[in-house]
């Protein structure tokens, strides 16, 4: 019994280690790909309304450059954005890559 709990407790530590080594893995979504359900689901102050606004701008103007172009979709602002900094990524291509960090003007 006392191995079970050792291997558990392993398997968890292993886990934490990963998530923690690679950030933009655990929770991440692509804003390029991503249906309104998903987005709504993964982005903090995103509902499903905003979701599909992502997704109908998405579709009409072309895949999003940047986390900072979700700021063109009506409802978005760059406080949502930084709130979900860790968690945006922007796929191109079948390549995602996390959202970078934009300095703040005063």
């Amino acid at each position: 019994m006392k191995a079970i709990h050792t291997i558990r407790h392993a398997l968890g530590a292993l886990a934490l280690g990963v998530a923690l080594a690679f950030p933009t893995l655990a929770g991440a979504v692509d804003i390029n790909s991503a249906d309104a359900q998903t987005l709504a689901e993964e982005l903090n102050g995103v509902g499903l309304a905003k979701a599909e606004a992502i997704v109908a701008y998405r579709d009409a103007n072309g895949p999003f450059a940047s986390a900072e172009d979700l700021t063109k979709v009506k409802g978005i602002g760059l406080a949502t954005i930084e709130k979900n900094r860790d968690t945006i990524q922007v796929g191109a291509g079948g390549k995602s890559k996390p959202a970078r960090a934009v300095a703040k003007s005063d």
